[in-house]
């Protein structure tokens, strides 16, 4: 009773579940932070140990400035005063970006790129903001946005290769560490965010997109799906894909914007753009920003004539 009370408010009543976010955020914090460590320890990644934590220092630094920046400038008490859990929990959500843009790029031995799309990714959150009833929202996934940016704006930088992920495991940990991500990824999109409809939506249209692209282009049927085969993909699908932050909360937007990634990353695909997934999200964010100004703009229009009207 108490699961399905949950998955209840959280569909219906999110914004009064401030603790479910901050749950949910922990819940993958730890989740990446033991990843990367095994990831450097036992996995294969192939990155040097300093990434991930210049990577976590470039994101919350941003963090901290950003927001003390405006608490000053609006008058206020900044998030992270009080209690050192204040500042811990303040500084959660840019841990996340931090790892994530050293876990998934490859910037050979150098650590400023790694540092750029960090900062860039925090930054992300305040210089891209579109109205939302009384207040604004940030519309891109800072993760996302760092890592796509870097990418387009440095060309010598790469995507870290997927098959890091399980490089020097054999045998049944293949399966293991993919479907251990799989079963998180899926507890917490259950529990607490109320994403499934958007993940399920996504591999949906991936796997259309897929198979329409293998009797158009007369390939096998498994070579456009070969990215699914990767731990790479899941952590795509499950953590970056379905940000609560930056997404739909209405499942039936969630499944069109799950849909419209993978119709974004098939247009890419046939076009033979790189980095098709990371331009797909970035390019459906943009556009859901832009609809997001667009709804804001004539609800103000309406809201005006009916004064006028009423007025007269």
């Amino acid at each position: 009773m108490k699961i399905r009370e949950t998955i209840t408010s959280l569909y219906f009543y999110p914004k009064h579940n401030p603790k479910l976010r901050l749950y949910a955020l922990w819940y993958f914090v730890i989740l990446i932070t033991i990843w990367t460590i095994l990831g450097h320890t036992i996995l294969g990644f192939e990155q040097a140990w300093l990434h991930p934590v210049v990577g976590v220092a470039g994101a919350c630094f941003t963090q901290f400035v950003l927001e003390w920046v405006d608490a000053k400038s609006k008058g206020r008490e900044p998030r992270y005063a009080g209690d050192f859990m204040d500042l811990v929990n303040f500084l959660v959500p840019a841990w996340i970006p931090g790892l994530a843009v050293a876990m998934l790029t490859y910037p050979n031995q150098m650590l400023w790129p790694v540092v750029f799309a960090s900062v860039l990714s925090i930054a992300s959150k305040v210089l891209f903001r579109a109205p939302v009833g009384e207040g604004s929202q940030h519309f891109f996934n800072p993760s996302n946005f760092g890592i796509t940016v870097t990418l387009l704006a440095f060309t010598w930088i790469g995507l870290a290769p997927p098959y890091q992920f399980t490089e020097n495991v054999t045998g049944m940990w293949h399966w293991i560490i993919p479907g251990f991500v799989l079963v998180t990824g899926i507890v917490l999109h259950a529990l607490f965010t109320g994403r499934l409809p958007l993940c399920l939506a996504w591999i949906g249209g991936f796997l259309t997109q897929a198979f329409i692209l293998s009797w158009y282009f007369d390939i096998p049927w498994m070579v456009p799906l070969i990215p699914m085969t990767s731990a790479a993909f899941i952590l795509f699908t499950l953590y970056m894909i379905p940000d609560p932050a930056t997404t739909p909360l209405n499942p039936l937007r969630q499944v069109i914007f799950g849909l419209s990634v993978a119709t974004v990353y098939a247009l890419l695909q046939v076009n033979h753009v790189v980095f098709g997934l990371f331009i797909a999200l970035f390019l459906v964010c943009a556009f859901r920003g832009a609809g997001l100004y667009l709804l804001a703009y004539l609800q103000r229009t309406q809201a005006a004539k009916l004064v006028t009207v009423d007025g007269g």
